[in-house]
Order: C-alpha cells, then sequence, then structure tokens
C-alpha cells in the first residue's frame, strides 16, 4: 500500500486530537498539541541555552575593556618613565582605545540580542507562573519566533557606543588626555608661555595647533556621543532608572534642538537615517494641511475618514509616506497650517512606489 501522501493534501496538518484527551490539559502553542509539562521543560532549555549565550558575550564585553586598561597603563608607565619618551605614544594609545570602544559596542550589540530574548521570557513566561493571573503580553512568542527566524539587533549602534563609553571608556580617554597634557607641559622641563606649549606639541612634520585642534575634536566628540545618547533606552540589558532627572530633561532638550537643527540647516547629515518614515495628521484643517504638505514637501497625501471617540467628533487623518530627514520639515508645515494638529511619526522597513523605489525592484 503507497504510504505517500497526497500532493493536495496538508502534509503537515496535525491530526486532530483523539476523543479521549483532556483538551484542558493540552498546551496549544504555534500549532503544537503539548502538555504544559513538555512545553515548560523546552522553555527552561531554551531559557538555559540563552542565557548561556548573555553570559558569554557579557565576558565578552569585559575583556575588551581589560585590553583598553592594559594598554592605557602600559603607555603611563612607559611615557612617565623617563623624560625622554615622547607623548605621542598616548596618542596612539588613544586610537588603540577608540578601536577597542568600537568592539566592545558591537559585542554588546550581540549580548543586546541574546538579553532582549531572555528577558521576554522572563517578564512574559516566569513571571505568569509566579504571580498568576499574570497576563502575558499577546506577541511576546511572535517577538522570539521572529528574532530566531530573522535575527537583528535591538539596540543601534550609536546607542551601543554611547551607553559603553558613558559606562568605561569616559575615565580611560580622560586619563589620556590629562596625562598627555601633563606630559607635553613638564617634560623635559616644564613650559614658560602658551605659545612655548603649543610648538613643544608638534609631532615631526605636523604642527602643534593643529595637533591640539585634533585632540580637542576627537574628545569633543566623545563627550557629544556620551551626552546625545543619554536617553536612549532601547538596551534590555542594563538596569535603567525609571526617574527622570533634571540633568536628563537639559540632555534631551539639547538633544533635540542640536537635531532639528541639523534636519533644518543641514539635510545631508540627517540621511544616516535611512528608514522611511509614515505620518498620521490628525486635523480640523485638513485641506490646508494636505496643500503644504504635497506642494512643499512633494509628498502624496491620502485622507482617512476617522471618528474620534472621546469626543464623538469626526476628524480627518492624513497619511504621508516619507523620507526620514523630512521630519523635521513636516512638523513644521503642519504647525503652520494647524497649530492644534495631532502627528503621529512612526518608521517603517520599506516603502515602494511613486516617489520611492519602483514596486518591481
Amino acid at each position: 500500500m503507497d504510504s505517500t501522501p497526497d500532493k493536495h493534501s496538508n502534509d503537515f496538518a496535525y491530526p486532530p486530537p483523539p476523543q479521549d484527551t483532556d483538551l484542558e490539559h493540552v498546551w496549544e502553542f504555534a500549532g503544537q498539541r503539548l502538555d504544559s509539562g513538555n512545553f515548560t521543560n523546552a522553555m527552561i532549555h531554551f531559557y538555559r541555552g540563552e542565557m548561556s549565550r548573555s553570559n558569554v558575550w557579557r565576558q565578552r564585553l569585559d575583556a575588551t575593556t581589560n585590553w583598553a586598561v592594559i594598554t592605557t597603563g602600559a603607555a603611563l608607565t612607559f611615557v612617565f618613565s623617563d623624560a625622554s619618551h615622547t607623548a605621542s605614544i598616548l596618542l596612539i594609545d588613544s586610537m588603540f582605545v577608540l578601536l577597542f570602544l568600537f568592539i566592545e559596542a558591537r559585542r554588546y550589540r550581540y549580548y543586546e540580542m541574546w538579553t532582549n530574548r531572555v528577558r521576554l521570557m522572563e517578564k512574559n513566561f516566569f513571571v505568569g507562573l509566579l504571580s498568576p493571573p499574570f497576563m502575558p503580553h499577546a506577541d511576546w512568542a511572535d517577538k522570539i519566533s521572529e528574532s530566531l527566524n530573522n535575527p537583528r539587533f535591538p539596540i543601534g549602534l550609536l546607542e551601543a557606543l554611547g551607553r559603553r563609553y558613558r559606562r568605561n571608556y569616559a575615565p580611560i580617554f580622560l586619563i589620556l588626555a590629562v596625562s598627555w597634557i601633563g606630559k607635553t607641559y613638564m617634560h623635559p622641563v616644564a613650559v614658560n608661555s602658551w605659545a612655548e606649549y603649543v610648538a613643544r606639541s608638534a609631532m615631526g612634520p605636523i604642527p602643534g595647533w593643529l595637533v591640539l585642534a585634533a585632540g580637542f575634536i576627537f574628545n569633543g566628540a566623545l563627550i557629544a556621543l556620551g551626552m546625545f545618547t543619554a536617553g536612549l533606552q532601547q538596551t534590555q540589558g542594563e538596569v535603567l532608572s525609571s526617574t527622570t532627572s533634571r540633568w536628563s530633561n537639559f540632555l534631551s532638550r539639547l538633544r533635540r534642538i542640536t537635531w532639528d537643527t541639523f534636519e533644518t540647516e543641514v539635510p545631508r547629515m540627517a540621511r544616516f537615517d535611512s528608514r522611511k518614515q509614515l505620518a498620521y495628521i490628525i486635523s480640523d484643517n485638513i485641506e490646508a494641511v494636505s496643500q503644504r504638505l504635497m506642494k512643499e514637501l512633494g509628498r502624496g497625501v491620502t485622507l482617512i475618514n476617522a471618528k474620534g471617540m472621546y469626543t464623538g467628533k469626526e476628524h480627518g487623518v492624513l497619511m504621508c509616506a516619507l523620507e526620514a530627514r523630512q521630519k523635521s520639515q513636516l512638523r513644521r508645515l503642519v504647525y503652520q497650517a494647524d497649530p492644534h494638529a495631532f502627528v503621529i511619526l512612526t518608521p517603517v522597513e520599506d516603502v515602494r512606489g511613486g516617489g520611492f523605489r519602483p514596486l518591481e525592484t
């Protein structure tokens, strides 16, 4: 007898449960009829595996920091052991430490990927076991499945760089900068004027003023990186404060003002964000808003009729796809047409059609 399944049938269909199956004690998960004991056992082993991965990458983070500390200690020992040793070694070591920071940021993103899965299981599975009737998020299993099928970093490179810089590398770069200044000032003898200090800062054919300017820009860029990424909290592997301090508010406002300026005055600088955006504008002045967006922004607009459930009032909702660098301009145009409008901006993975990439590519 031929046991080959009919090619028109569903080869992967699950057989119906026996009539005497106690469905109340069967775990229906992703189409698998598992009893709760087998499912819990599988989740425990999965959790242990992801936790092991997370711990391994955490150890790799510590290893990179150790490299930076060891090279910095060796450079300081060499430079200050003799007055004739050049301070240029500290500048070279700063480049090595910067390389270690990039390596550690990349490792941190991998660590966050494993930790994100661990946190999803902890918040939605184990908490439910410990504190019933806790209700997990409906899509937690889908998020884990998506992460397994299409692994992606849960945090951006800028957040990873900024967080590792603030946590570990800021003191190292500070020590290197202060040590270079002190070495240049003291050895072989203390300088007597600013002109003499600038002359002593020279590195071969590179004039001293250029070395000082490069050092100022280098350390200033690192400090700006640490400041402007302080409000990013996509990370799952760090304990973040739930309170908002005045300092955090100040950084958030400064970051918003700075990026708005970049988007308005230097739009090309904002193109590092290649994601497309989808805007929803709720307004009672739909005609004026839509005309400004189509004329000045150069984007098509779609009207959706909607009703506010709280007020029971009819509203118009405009839907508009745009480039990330056009966000600031869209907000400005909407505000000019209707200061009371409600705007929602969200990133989208892909936009095809008129004004964007062809649909068939």
